[in-house]
């Protein structure tokens, strides 16, 4: 099955998550797949063998360049919108937000890194116009800190 990927807003996502960060030059590459592609390049290059919505993979980075990699699922996009209350587009480019995200140096395995990147995304994707659905559970305000700029990201 083919996705008619929202390439205006996938681009102004990169631009927006750049424009937050001291990274003066960029190139990047995204891919949208499907769950099976995911799941075979999680397993070859994380060993986890399932479906996943978002990979990132830096190849090259320095204080003001990257160079990178994000691969989101269109299949787990769909998915998850339903659930979310938005639209597939709108997940897409979440994915897009996090994947740079982790790109620039957030990570999200500890509780308070990931409360501090998911108020990154919400903070990007409210730049980009996009609302985060209020029955969505990731967007609760419980779950959210209470300031976005508390600590920075983490290095890479």
């Amino acid at each position: 099955p083919t996705y008619d990927a929202p390439a205006a807003a996938i681009r102004a996502a990169v631009r927006a998550a750049l424009e937050e960060s001291p990274v003066r030059s960029a190139l990047m590459s995204i891919a949208i797949v499907d769950d099976e592609a995911i799941r075979l390049l999680n397993r070859q290059h994380l060993e986890h063998d399932y479906a996943t919505d978002v990979l990132s993979f830096s190849l090259e980075s320095s204080p003001d360049y990257l160079e990178g990699e994000i691969v989101v699922s269109a299949d787990t996009a769909q998915r998850e919108a339903v659930l979310a209350g938005w639209s597939t587009d709108d997940e897409l480019v979440l994915y897009v937000v996090h994947g740079m995200l982790h790109l620039l140096g957030y990570e999200d395995k500890r509780p308070a890194d990931a409360m501090q990147m998911r108020a990154a995304e919400a903070a990007l994707l409210a730049r980009l116009g996009i609302a985060c659905s209020a029955t969505d559970s990731r967007w609760l305000s419980e779950s959210l800190p209470a300031r976005s700029d508390a600590g920075g990201p983490s290095p890479l």
